[in-house]
């Protein structure tokens, strides 16, 4: 059988809510694109026309939706009836497989996609395509086992995995957090589970990181503290200002805030002006992320797995204050990676100025332990999928 010249992936991000899954999304699709392979994004962010996409990949854009709670959404743009919107989405979804005839399917985090909106497109890929693989990708954790257990088990999710799906991508380490066991995932679907690792972001150049410094004018250390999406991340950046301005004297650090685009604009107006008179710089997206954060000294975010991974990448060190509501996925990850002392974390219910200026300095004084664990700590999740790429285009 004659090869094709082009070999077509096609990656689903519902992407409701923050910067997460599209970052993650375009670090994939950035490291698989070759000469031969297009890669095209069907995603639902309202901010994917901020990034600079590679020869070879392109996106979609489906109506945005926004959760209001863990069965509700609604439009988050267009004013139009839910069911509407999602029907749109799903026509689109349905238009693009049909047109582009993928050779490989990436859904990301949602087996069925919003609200089932994937799976008529899965059903249809096993029926006219069946030359497609269909994988879905999963980060590390997903929520506290009780809760994905009843969650899958009420919407027959381990019925579609065996059925719908060629293999699953868990973009993580066994030894950390384990799903097959914490998810109760039966054997059937269990063999198709392969351990990709953490997926690692781009590194810039020793250059590119010296001019941030010095644009900044930062001759001691640098603070950055970032929220992701920003939507849920008012009290981290409330909590930092309200230790500055608790703090005896001067700090012995600068410091830049990243809200996140999601934030209110009336919070993020808050935050700019208690930030003024301290010299802080605060902005609500900054384009090259990777950039800041090898920048920094130390970060202060919510530990997203995003954000995990440029930090891991960057060997920046950490403290994590992690949502543990709607999900706990946030407060899991940090758990088991301070156990493996990569980062440090404050809980929600420690979370008070004091505690975050002692374990500040605490980081601030101390960094090596963290960095010399992150040098060890290897990210595969890109070079496994590289791989299997390759073995999948050569069958």
């Amino acid at each position: 059988m004659e090869k094709k010249a082009t070999y077509n992936i096609l990656m689903y991000s519902h992407d409701t809510y923050g910067l997460g899954h599209i970052r993650r999304t375009m670090a994939i699709a950035s490291h698989l694109c070759r000469d031969n392979v297009n890669v095209l994004i069907l995603t639902g962010s309202p901010i994917a026309g901020r990034f600079s996409f590679p020869e070879r990949v392109d996106f979609v854009r489906i109506p945005g939706m926004i959760k209001k709670t863990n069965q509700e959404y609604q439009s988050l743009s267009v004013k139009i009836h839910p069911d509407h919107a999602l029907n749109i989405r799903k026509s689109i979804i349905a238009a693009t497989v049909k047109t582009f005839k993928p050779d490989l399917f990436i859904v990301d985090k949602e087996p069925l996609g919003l609200r089932k909106e994937v799976l008529p497109t899965l059903k249809w890929l096993k029926k006219y395509l069946p030359g497609t693989r269909s994988i879905l990708g999963l980060r590390d954790v997903m929520d506290d086992a009780e809760t994905v257990k009843k969650d899958w088990r009420s919407k027959g999710i381990y019925e579609y995995l065996t059925r719908l799906y060629d293999e699953i991508w868990v973009y993580g380490h066994q030894s950390l957090y384990d799903p097959v066991v914490e998810y109760d995932i039966p054997d059937n679907v269990s063999k198709k589970i392969k351990f990709a690792g953490y997926i690692s972001r781009k590194i810039p150049t020793r250059k590119a990181v010296k001019k941030i410094r010095r644009n900044y004018k930062i001759n001691d250390n640098l603070v950055v503290v970032t929220t992701g999406g920003g939507g849920d991340g008012y009290e981290v950046m409330d909590t930092f200002l309200s230790m500055l301005e608790a703090w005896p004297g001067l700090p012995p650090f600068k410091s830049v805030l990243v809200t996140g685009p999601f934030m209110p604009k009336t919070k993020r107006r808050q935050i700019a002006k208690r930030a003024k008179p301290f010299g802080i710089w605060s902005m609500p997206f900054y384009l090259r992320m990777e950039e800041l954060l090898a920048a920094a000294d130390l970060v202060i975010s919510m530990g997203g797995y995003n954000t995990m991974c440029e930090l891991l990448t960057q060997q920046t060190p950490s403290i994590i204050v992690p949502r543990e509501t709607p999900r706990k996925e946030q407060l899991i990850r940090a758990v088991a990676f301070q156990k493996k002392g990569l980062v440090e974390y404050v809980s929600w219910k420690d979370l008070t100025p004091e505690n975050l200026r002692i374990k500040m300095l605490q980081v601030l004084q101390n960094p090596e332990p963290y960095i010399q664990a992150m040098k060890k700590f290897r990210l595969t999740g890109l070079e496994f999928m590289q791989k299997r790429l390759e073995e999948f285009k050569n069958e």
